[in-house]
């Protein structure tokens, strides 16, 4: 007999029964379940792996191996990996010094647990997702990666480096773990452990370091390589912000009085002593590399320190040895030790093959160890007028007009007077840029304003085109958008105030080569580790401009060559096409050229081997002035015709969108016509985009003066800078003590006429244009290289009327071995 169901109580009815897709949902007594049972199953794995994960042996950094590096035939570069390491108890460390580390690193240290748990799953999910290394490490974790792991980041060794660390937090106390922290932490410039990082960067032991010394160091443990001020001068802002974080820190956790943190200064380190191994241009290229990994994510400074890599790089060792070759003939063999200046001259150079994007030559200094920074990659020099193609590709790309309507174009008649108004979209300004000797060109084309590097011209056209459009081309191009001084900087932008490395703008300028179309650069083709391959990202491509745009720009730079301030560079006996550049009062010369085929920039710096202060050059190699249409030319003619030898001559094909972008023919000094077949357009050209873009209403011009002189013999005299009077939402600077960033004693003008023509000339000023004669060399024949321009001043003093540009103070923040130059506006 069954058993009746039991009666419902009441009026109490069962449960409906789930119908449809609801039956497929579990209930609410399975999930509980569920959960519970995850729950279970979690604390038995981390049960099991706290029981089965012992503390390792050691991984002593010690044991580590050089990295080889080798140019891209595969035959050895350099070796580096030299191991500094010396191990020191925690009460040789000053108090303030180890607070400095915590505030840096980890400042519940004494408090917390030995993991971060939710910084760990945070750093794994992320991982899991490829958006590359994470950290968030507590100082035990990192102690546990450096001393008892490595550097991988992968999920494997950061489920060993939790377990370890729990292990280790129970067994050691914590001012042990801080010792060992201390003692392995990588510093940079191969030292290992505070004592080693102190000797490396103060000349002096642990104990003796400061407050601000031992902050310092603390910064540096957050990324040696970027925050070496005295490595990477262009880094100093952000390695001065960073060092303020830790003292803010030191005070917010009461460990440093306010008081004192105000009383602290900057603790300037002591220059870097690389090793012997790395002399000549060894070093630069193997900093260049490591920065290079680094920058791209590709290694980390850490694992590269700890040795046993085998990286080929794109150096091309014939196409080196050419660039070294002609630096010390072109500009070495030229200096005396009886001129003072002459100790104040440094060279810089790279090389790229615009259709690979690779690094094929880099020239970084004499010696990487008398000269530790890379002048082919500092970021603190003025490029001058090399940026002005910048400025015409804007234009052409984005179709704009003059003010009085006309479309940009290399015919495109523009005033070229010294010292004329610009015209902003809101009328006259009070920027009044003036030209190289305050000479006055008058109704001047544009692509003859780009020969002579007429300021006055270029600076109209920028505030035509619009600053930011002018910035967002030169980025496309390959300037880097943290480029120093590019953000701020408004009309002073297209006078050349930011300040790109020579790097930098041989990746723009191959841009142009490569027709448009950017091929990021790489230094790297290969990396082994252990018999076991590296993966390197492909180079990035990106259509820059328009091919008609890139081209056009091109054949205006060629007549730059036949006919400008860079005639020297015919000497490469290559077709050619490049601009020149020359920074305020002579502090850094430029030539930035390119063949079909190979785009290198060259320039040439002042600067004091002492205090680290931009020098002027005037004087220097026996020169009045030294130009970029002198002695940067020559070398890159010089390098272009040996790393070309044996390679075929190839001519630029160009497709300028139409006859309108090609300039007019102008005569030789024959007296006959020479124009350029390869510049004219082909029969089905290239058009530029029909986005009809407004010409930018929204920039306004600021400060600068740049080069405009054209020199007698075919190099380019430089101008007075962007020393004009400040443009519209553009302060201008106190004066302050001479060579200080941010210098400004240029005089405010009086506004032009509103119709936009440039407003009269005195006659205590006349004009200079009948006076000048024809300078122009036939195309061709090379410039005697042992010519002196007679346009140089004997006295090596600026023009009359120059004065230091208001767009120093754009400059974000003081820069290191630049106090006096890399604010300051440059010239052609």
């Amino acid at each position: 007999m069954s058993e009746d169901p039991e009666e419902l109580n009441g009026d109490e009815k069962p449960p409906p029964r789930r119908t449809g897709p609801r039956r497929l949902l579990p209930t609410g007594r399975t999930l509980l379940g569920a959960t519970a049972v995850v729950l279970l199953a979690g604390a038995g794995t981390l049960i099991a792996g706290y029981a089965l994960v012992e503390i390792p042996e050691p991984n002593s950094t010690a044991a580590a191996q050089n990295n080889v590096y080798l140019y891209s035939d595969g035959t050895q570069l350099a070796r580096d990996g030299d191991i500094n390491r010396q191990n020191v108890e925690l009460d040789d460390v000053p108090e303030s010094v180890r607070r400095a580390v915590l505030a840096a690193e980890d400042r519940d240290f004494y408090h917390q647990p030995a993991v971060d748990v939710k910084a760990m799953i945070r750093a794994g999910w992320n991982m899991l997702r490829g958006e590359g290394k994470q950290s968030g490490s507590t100082i035990t974790q990192q102690y546990v990666k450096n001393y008892y792991l490595g550097q991988e980041q992968t999920l494997t060794r950061k489920t060993k480096e939790f377990f370890i660390a729990l292990k280790l937090d129970r067994e050691v106390g914590k001012d042990e773990i801080l010792a060992g922290y201390l003692n392995t932490s990588y510093f940079g410039r191969h030292a290992y452990g505070v004592q080693a990082a102190a000797q490396a960067y103060y000349g002096k032991d642990a104990g003796d370091l400061t407050t601000a010394e031992g902050a310092y160091l603390a910064a540096l443990l957050n990324s040696p390589n970027l925050y070496d001020v005295a490595a990477h001068p262009e880094n100093r802002e952000r390695a001065v912000a960073r060092w303020n974080y830790v003292l803010g820190g030191m005070v917010k956790e009461g460990w440093l009085t306010p008081r004192e943190r105000a009383a602290a200064e900057f603790p300037e380190p002591d220059p870097a002593k690389p090793p012997t191994g790395l002399s000549g241009q060894r070093g630069y290229l193997v900093e260049a590399v490591k920065h290079h990994l680094v920058a791209r994510d590709v290694l980390s400074e850490e694992r590269l320190a700890q040795g046993g890599f085998r990286i080929t790089t794109t150096i091309d060792r014939r196409k080196q040895e050419a660039l070294v070759e002609a630096v010390e003939r072109e500009l070495i063999s030229q200096l005396s030790e009886e001129r003072e200046v002459d100790r104040h001259v440094r060279a810089g150079g790279t090389s790229i093959d615009p259709d690979t994007g690779e690094v094929v030559a880099m020239y970084g200094g004499v010696d990487y160890t008398r000269q530790f920074v890379n002048n082919a990659t500092r970021r603190d020099y003025q490029p001058g007028s090399t940026f002005k193609p910048f400025v015409y590709a804007a234009a052409l790309e984005h179709r704009a007009r003059t003010r009085g309507g006309d479309l940009i174009g290399p015919n495109t008649t523009y005033e070229g007077d010294s010292g004329r108004t610009v015209i902003g979209p809101d009328g006259p300004t009070t920027w009044k840029p003036e030209n190289e000797d305050q000479v006055d060109y008058g109704d001047i084309t544009v692509s003859k304003a780009m020969d002579k590097s007429v300021n006055a011209v270029f600076a109209q056209m920028g505030v035509d085109v619009g600053p930011a459009k002018v910035k967002e081309t030169a980025i496309r191009l390959g300037l880097p958008d943290t480029t120093p001084g590019m953000a701020e900087a408004q009309g002073s932008v297209s006078l050349g105030t930011s300040t790109p490395s020579t790097l930098d703008m041989a990746q723009a300028y191959a841009s142009l080569a490569n027709h448009g179309e950017r091929v990021d650069h790489t230094l790297v083709k290969e990396i082994r580790h252990g018999g076991e391959r590296v993966r390197i990202p492909e180079s990035a491509t990106l259509r820059a401009v328009s091919r008609a745009t890139a081209d056009a720009t091109t054949a205006v730079l060629r007549g730059v060559v036949r006919n400008g301030t860079a005639t020297a560079a015919q000497a490469a006996g290559r077709p050619a096409a490049g601009k020149t550049g020359t920074a305020e009062e002579d502090r850094a010369a430029w030539f930035a050229g390119y063949t079909p085929d190979l785009a290198t920039v060259v320039a040439v710096m002042g600067q004091d081997p002492e205090t680290g202060v931009h020098k002027s050059l005037y004087g220097a190699a026996g020169l009045a002035r030294v130009n970029g249409g002198g002695i940067p030319a020559r070398i890159w003619a010089a390098y272009t015709a040996q790393a070309l030898r044996d390679t075929p001559v190839k001519d630029f094909e160009l497709k300028p969108g139409g006859k309108d972008r090609v300039p007019k023919a102008s005569p030789d000094p024959s007296g006959s016509a020479s124009p350029d077949a390869s510049d004219a357009p082909d029969e089905d050209p290239t058009q530029v985009g029909d986005r009809g873009d407004a010409p930018d209403a929204s920039g306004s011009p600021g400060p600068g003066r740049d080069d405009a002189g054209n020199a007698a013999d075919g190099e380019d005299t430089p101008d007075d800078g962007a020393n004009g009077r400040p443009g519209p939402g553009e302060t201008r600077k106190a004066p302050q003590e001479s060579g200080a960033p941010g210098k400004s004693d240029g005089k405010s003008g009086e506004h032009g006429k509103s119709d936009g023509k440039a407003r009269e000339k005195t006659a205590e000023r006349p004009t200079q244009k009948s006076a000048q004669k024809s300078t122009e060399k036939p195309a061709g024949k090379p410039a005697d290289r042992t010519a002196r321009p007679p346009a140089e001043r004997g006295d090596g003093r600026n023009p009359a009327g120059s004065s230091p540009p208001p767009s120093a103070g754009n400059s974000p923040g003081p820069r290191p071995e630049a106090s006096s130059g890399a604010s300051r506006t440059p010239r052609p």
